[in-house]
């Protein structure tokens, strides 16, 4: 029995040691480095133009006078005191310059005028004979310079009594369109009361303020894309303020608004000055653009099955790409993009999406 007991742990010992060896010999006796494979999303890099652009917010406006041309909008008051016996525009018409908007009840500019009509002719009157008289001594010197005087007096009030009868016809300015009117029939005005606007729709300018810390970039003349999307109205700078408005630290920009585009007085809109361009550059998304203090700046690209890093210089950045260049940095090349940051170099990668 004691035999039978030893010769199983025996066999059993042998089988162990058989196990072992085989073992040792498939090299489980070796740690195994296992080379991970990261799956990456790609681009290519590829040319384009970046522009730099300073952005800022405005409203539109009729341009103000500038350089000899008058203002571009007018807001409408009486010259003389009255009350409104006729409309003749409503807002959104097209006038030309003179034509009557709204017209003042006449009746007491009318008999003013015929009063001062009748005095001058009495003071004309008046004078005339002193001028005979006085040629032939017959009047002193004093009663003619008094009647030439009132003469002259009286012909003033006949030139005002004119210019009042005239002022009841109220005009446009400019050639344009009645953005705003607000004459009504019966209504009493004065010099203060605004009747009427009336703006040049091809004559219109955007006002913005632009930060302190930006201004330096700015300049009469630059290009400037109004509003938001690929396709949008292109003016240019017209005027660059040279006072800080203490209020909000911006300087005052005014912007010129091509013909046709739409805008109205009043509009608010985005304002984006061009003041540096890179055409033809090589660009990649932002997000694959890596930069950690004291190690520098670099892009991963795919080359063959490895993900390569490449140190690049950055230029301008503009609607989600950046300029890059470098060594070796070719138009292209594939470049990580989600991935990036964390992938070491000359990793194993498998592209899965570009």
């Amino acid at each position: 029995m004691i035999r039978r007991r030893q010769l199983l742990i025996l066999f059993a010992i042998v089988v162990v040691a058989f196990l072992i060896i085989v073992w040792m010999r498939r090299g489980g006796g070796e740690e195994q480095e296992v080379t991970p494979t990261v799956a990456v999303h790609v681009d290519s890099i590829r040319r384009a133009t970046l522009r730099h652009t300073v952005t800022a917010y405005g409203t539109v406006q009729p341009s103000p006078a500038l350089n000899g041309k008058p203002a571009g909008g007018a807001v409408i008051t009486p010259f003389v005191d009255g009350v409104v016996s006729e409309v003749d525009a409503v807002e959104g018409t097209r006038v030309r310059e003179g034509t009557v908007l709204v017209r003042l009840d006449s009746r007491m500019a009318q008999a003013e005028l015929e009063r001062a009509r009748s005095a001058a002719d009495v003071a004309e009157q008046a004078f005339q004979r002193q001028e005979v008289l006085v040629k032939s001594n017959g009047t002193s010197q004093k009663a003619y310079l008094e009647a030439k005087a009132a003469r002259d007096a009286a012909r003033a009030d006949l030139a005002d009594a004119e210019t009042g009868l005239a002022y009841v016809n109220i005009t446009a300015p400019l050639s344009g369109t009645v953005l705003r009117m607000d004459a009504k029939v019966g209504q009493h005005v004065d010099a203060a009361t605004q009747l009427a606007e009336v703006v040049d729709l091809n004559r219109l300018v955007v006002t913005t303020g632009v930060a302190a810390r930006e201004i330096g970039g700015v300049a009469v003349g630059q290009r400037v894309l109004l509003g938001v999307g690929d396709s949008v109205p292109e003016g240019t700078v017209r005027i660059v303020g040279k006072d800080i408005d203490p209020a909000d630290g911006t300087y005052r920009v005014q912007v010129s608004v091509p013909q046709g585009s739409g805008f109205r007085p009043g509009q608010f809109t985005e304002v984006h000055i061009v003041a540096g361009e890179h055409a033809n550059v090589l660009v990649v998304p932002e997000e694959s653009v890596i930069t950690r203090p004291g190690e520098g700046t670099w892009i991963v690209v795919v080359e063959g099955d490895k993900a390569v890093h490449h140190p690049v210089t950055v230029g301008l950045r503009d609607r989600g790409l950046a300029e890059v260049s470098g060594e070796g940095v070719t138009e292209g090349m594939r470049v990580v993009t989600q991935e990036a940051y964390g992938l070491p170099n000359d990793t194993n990668v498998r592209v899965v999406g570009g």
